[in-house]
């Protein structure tokens, strides 16, 4: 009976995991659905200063990770599918690491074959900003900076990304 009731509780905390994604650190939301998002500026891999603002009338996918996080790195192909597709279209995919190092954050790309645009986060100043107290958590911005959807927990495909698209990208 012992060894039932562990494999069932196992199952619900994993299942939980898999699902909302993982903890992380914050305080309530202030990136909120339908207010302006939150400005920030981040070096990317290279080094480069990158803002929201200097993005602006370009639809824009926030999704913020880190390399140990497991439903992060689930939905990482996801994301870098949506990057080499979307980009085209004017979407800008931005995967901001938190907490993690330039060279922790370059090695899992490497490893895992991505080349998505990723800003870093390395001292947790952004991810408050955003609320953020689960990873991964997802935002879409439109073309005037405005906050149109924020997804909690790991997209289980492709197309659970690209049917909330429509609303920022025409």
């Amino acid at each position: 009976m012992n060894k039932l009731l562990t494999a069932i509780l196992v199952t619900i905390v994993t299942t939980g995991l898999l699902i909302t994604g993982c903890a992380g650190d914050s305080e309530s939301s202030v990136a909120t659905v339908g207010k302006p998002a939150p400005n920030f500026e981040l070096q990317n891999l290279d080094g480069q200063s990158i803002s929201l603002s200097s993005l602006k009338g370009k639809p824009v996918l926030v999704n913020f990770w880190a390399t140990w996080c497991t439903p992060c790195v689930s939905e990482m192909p996801y994301l870098q599918e949506i990057h080499e597709d979307w980009s085209d279209r004017g979407l800008m995919v931005l995967a901001i690491n938190i907490g993690d190092s330039a060279s922790e954050a370059e090695q899992f790309l490497q490893e895992h074959n991505l080349s998505l645009p990723v800003l870093l986060d390395t001292k947790k100043v952004i991810a408050p900003k955003y609320g953020i107290r689960y990873i991964p958590t997802t935002f879409f911005i439109d073309k005037d900076g405005i906050v149109r959807n924020k997804i909690i927990g790991a997209f289980p495909d492709k197309e659970a990304i690209e049917s909330r698209l429509g609303d920022i990208v025409p």
